[in-house]
C-alpha cells in the first residue's frame, strides 16, 4: 500500500538549496587563494570551521536561544551531523586532495546523490521514479567532464578511500540534515554542527598553533591582492555559515534525493568561479559537462512536484 505525502513549497526550497551550493562552491576558489599564500589544506579547514562556529554560535545564543535547546535524545543526531556532515566531509576531502587529483576527489564526493537515493530506496522502501535515477546518472556523468578526470594519472588507494569516505559523510549530511531540520531550528542545528565539526578538525590541525604571519599574508583573487584574514572571513561566512543554514532550511521542504542532486551544481559553479577569480580556463568539454549536470538536476525536479510515494 502506498502512502502519498504532500510536498510543501518545493520551488522556494529548491532555490534555497541551489543557493547553498552556489555559496559552498565559492569556498573552492577562496581556499585555493589562501593555500597559494602558504596555508595547508588542513589549516584552512580548521580556521574555516572554527571561525564559522565562533561567529554563529554566539549570534544564535543571543538572538534565538531556544534554537540551542536539545534533549538527550538529540545527542546522536548532533554528533552524527557534526562528525559526518561537517567535520568528516571536510577532513576526508582534504586528505583526498592531498593524495589524488582534485578532479577525482570531486567525482568521488559527488557519489553522494546516488548513495542517498539507494538509502531512500532500500532502507526506507520509497519508490523513486525512473526520472530520478536518470537525472542522478546524467548529473554524475556531467560532473566527470567538469572535473576533467581524464587528466588524472596515478591513483593513491588511501586518497581514493578518503574520497569515498567523504561521499559517505556527504550522504550523512543530507540524511541527518533532513531528519534534524524537520525537528529543530536550522540555526541551532547548524551552530551545534559547526561547533562539533570545528572541535573534530581542531584535533588534527589546532588553529591556535598557526604562525601569526600566515594571517598577515596576501591572497590573489581576480588579479587583486587581498589580506588572507579577509578571505578567511569570507570563507567562514559566505562559504560555510550561510550555505549550511540555507541547505538545512531547504531540507525541511525538499525531497532529500533532489537536494542531493542539486549538490552537483557545486563543481559547476566552482569551475566558473575558478575561471573568474583564479584565471583557470573552461574548455568545451567542461562547459558541456556543466550543461549535462544542469539537465540531470532538471530531470529530478520534474519528478511529480506535489508528492512523494512511500511503500
Amino acid at each position: 500500500m502506498e502512502k502519498t505525502v504532500p510536498a510543501p513549497n518545493r520551488t522556494r526550497a529548491t532555490g534555497l538549496s541551489s543557493l547553498s551550493w552556489v555559496m559552498f562552491a565559492s569556498s573552492g576558489s577562496l581556499a585555493a587563494a589562501v593555500m597559494a599564500a602558504g596555508w595547508s589544506p588542513a589549516a584552512v579547514t580548521s580556521v574555516r570551521l572554527a571561525s564559522a562556529a565562533a561567529l554563529l554560535v554566539p549570534m544564535v545564543a543571543v538572538l534565538r536561544p531556544g534554537a540551542l535547546r536539545f534533549g538527550r535524545a538529540d545527542l546522536w543526531l548532533l554528533l552524527g551531523y557534526g562528525l559526518l556532515g561537517v567535520g568528516g566531509v571536510q577532513l576526508l576531502f582534504f586528505v583526498a586532495v592531498a593524495r589524488i587529483p582534485v578532479g577525482v576527489a570531486m567525482v568521488l564526493v559527488n557519489l553522494a546523490p546516488a548513495l542517498v537515493a539507494l538509502w531512500v530506496r532500500v532502507v526506507r522502501g520509497t519508490r523513486l521514479p525512473r526520472l530520478v535515477w536518470a537525472g542522478i546518472a546524467l548529473a554524475s556523468a556531467g560532473s566527470l567532464l567538469v572535473a576533467r578526470v581524464w587528466q588524472s594519472t596515478g591513483l593513491d588507494l588511501l586518497g581514493m578511500a578518503a574520497g569515498s569516505g567523504a561521499a559517505l559523510c556527504s550522504a550523512g549530511y543530507f540524511l541527518l540534515g533532513e531528519h534534524g531540520a524537520r525537528r529543530h531550528d536550522p540555526a541551532g542545528l547548524t551552530a551545534a554542527g559547526l561547533a562539533i565539526g570545528a572541535v573534530v578538525v581542531a584535533v588534527i590541525a589546532p588553529p591556535w598553533t598557526l604562525p601569526s604571519d600566515l594571517f598577515a599574508a596576501a591572497a590573489v583573487l581576480g588579479g587583486m591582492r587581498v589580506p588572507v584574514w579577509l578571505v578567511l572571513l569570507a570563507l567562514a561566512v559566505v562559504g560555510t555559515v550561510l550555505p549550511y543554514l540555507a541547505g538545512l532550511r531547504a531540507l525541511r521542504d525538499l525531497p532529500v534525493t533532489l537536494a542531493a542532486v542539486l549538490a552537483l551544481l557545486e563543481p559547476v559553479v566552482a569551475a566558473a568561479l575558478a575561471w573568474m577569480l583564479l584565471g583557470q580556463a573552461l574548455g568545451p568539454l567542461e562547459l558541456a559537462g556543466a550543461a549535462i549536470v544542469l539537465t540531470g538536476a532538471v530531470l529530478v525536479q520534474l519528478n511529480r512536484p506535489g508528492t512523494t510515494s512511500a511503500r
